[in-house]
């Protein structure tokens, strides 16, 4: 599985990190602009990311606009939506606007920092990353 992380806070990144390690390369971004970049070359070289954890409140561009424009870039290149990179949102805000705000935008998955592992664990269980134990 390979994974970007996106994410402004150290904590929260390393956190992450730490979880994922076993399950494969995790690239990381420290915001929007970083994570549409690295997708963008992920998809040139035809190594697309499996998975993207995706803050939404950053600098320079927020999740939000990151997922969309993550999205455009998967649609340019036609690639179909079983295909496409999963991408669980993981944010601060936990208000519905924010959560329905980021369904439109066509993520797979939605977590309230600070991230419980479990629950994390069990989102990959859900898309079908990790076998449930």
């Amino acid at each position: 599985m390979k994974t970007l992380i996106v994410e402004d806070d150290f904590t929260s990144r390393k956190l992450l990190q730490e979880i994922l390690k076993h399950y494969g390369p995790a690239d990381i971004a420290v915001n929007g602009i970083e994570s549409v970049d690295a997708v963008s070359i992920a998809l040139e070289a035809e190594e697309p990311y499996d998975l993207i954890c995706l803050d939404i409140m950053m600098p320079e561009m927020d999740g939000q606009t990151a997922l969309r424009e993550i999205r455009m870039l998967e649609e340019i290149r036609c690639i179909p939506p079983s295909k496409r990179a999963k991408i669980i949102m993981t944010t601060a805000l936990g208000s519905m606007k924010d959560v329905m705000a980021a369904y439109h935008g066509t993520c797979d998955a939605y977590l309230v920092k600070p991230i419980d592992k479990a629950k994390f664990l069990l989102e990959l269980q859900n898309l079908s990353f990790i076998e449930r134990s």
